[in-house]
């Protein structure tokens, strides 16, 4: 701006620029779209879940809907395998004996995971006790099964070796139909409740110190802070370790493989291992794959209403 003396200031105009910017103040750069590379990203998820997920879920249900044999080219017969399904004793046995696992497995591992996890919790924090913890979960279930089944032995077994010291006669922990599925439980209730407690456990770290600190003030025991502050507000992580434990305790196979074989008398045949005799012991490929097609649907049912009942999505900590 020029000015003269004895005149109105003057502006002037320079063509070819823009509006002054500030001093110190940066140019702003121009927004890069991610869009355009995220693809590339996402690429080798998407090729890995097609190949192995996608393609073995279409050609399942394809081989479901056949006579397939391993031994010739399958054959369309449609809904056969399913209406064989209903009518088969055996399949229902075999769920029976897995519901009845599952339950036993669930409740057991869950409420120990719990009480381990607030012992932790409240009393200590030490690392050397959270990875003596995890040390079951790292066992491969094959090693797991055939240490249990050497210790359970009913005649050379130690436990009942230091059954027999006090009293008692041996028991037939594998060999007995009452207490197989029991067993069988307990042993997996070892393996993973280590684990299940640390999940607990990280979730009890994100509770606001001050809740437990107001409750102490008010007077509140241990059992009370526990059912009003911890288990509430640890919903989200409960739901979790439920739907994994639900997955997780149908998929049973590996145990009963190593120490019962589905006995005694199919009182252990769980549902996969009775889809692993159809496949590779009788052959039958079709109405193996039939079988598990109907398992995933129960598990997507159970898995939904799991997931609704418990308000997985919500938390109380806000």
């Amino acid at each position: 701006m020029d000015t003269d003396a004895g005149s109105a200031p003057r502006r002037t105009h320079r063509t070819g620029q823009g509006p002054s910017r500030p001093a110190g103040k940066p140019a702003a750069r121009k927004h890069r779209d991610d869009r355009r590379v995220a693809p590339l990203f996402v690429a080798p998820v998407l090729v890995g879940f097609a190949i192995f997920y996608l393609y073995p879920t279409v050609r399942g249900i394809w081989w479901s809907l056949t006579d397939y044999t391993l031994l010739g080219s399958p054959t369309f017969v449609g809904l056969d395998n399913y209406a064989k399904l209903i009518q088969d004793s055996e399949f229902w046995n075999s769920m029976l004996v897995t519901f009845y696992y599952v339950v036993l497995n669930i409740v057991t591992q869950t409420v120990a995971a719990l009480f381990i996890a607030a012992l932790l919790h409240r009393l200590t924090r030490s690392v050397m006790l959270r990875t003596v913890l995890l040390v079951p979960w790292l066992v491969p279930n094959v090693t797991v099964g055939l240490l249990w089944m050497w210790l359970l032995d009913t005649n050379l077994g130690f436990v009942n070796s230091l059954l027999g010291n006090l009293g008692v006669g041996p028991v037939g922990f594998l060999t007995s139909p009452d207490l197989v599925i029991p067993t069988i439980s307990l042993i997996n209730t070892w393996s993973f409740t280590g684990y299940t407690a640390l999940l607990f456990y990280a979730g009890m770290l994100q509770i606001p110190a001050h809740l437990y600190e107001a409750a102490a003030i008010d007077g509140a025991g241990e059992w009370r802070v526990f059912t009003r502050i911890t288990l509430p507000l640890l919903r989200p992580i409960l739901a979790l370790v439920l739907v994994v434990s639900l997955i997780g305790s149908f998929q049973i196979f590996d145990t009963v493989a190593v120490t019962t074989e589905g006995g005694p008398v199919n009182a252990s045949r769980v549902i996969y291992y009775y889809i692993y005799q159809q496949a590779f012991e009788f052959f039958d490929m079709g109405y193996a794959a039939a079988l598990a097609i109907v398992l995933v649907v129960i598990l997507g049912l159970l898995t939904a209403v799991q997931m609704r009942l418990l308000r997985a999505s919500r938390s109380e900590l806000v």
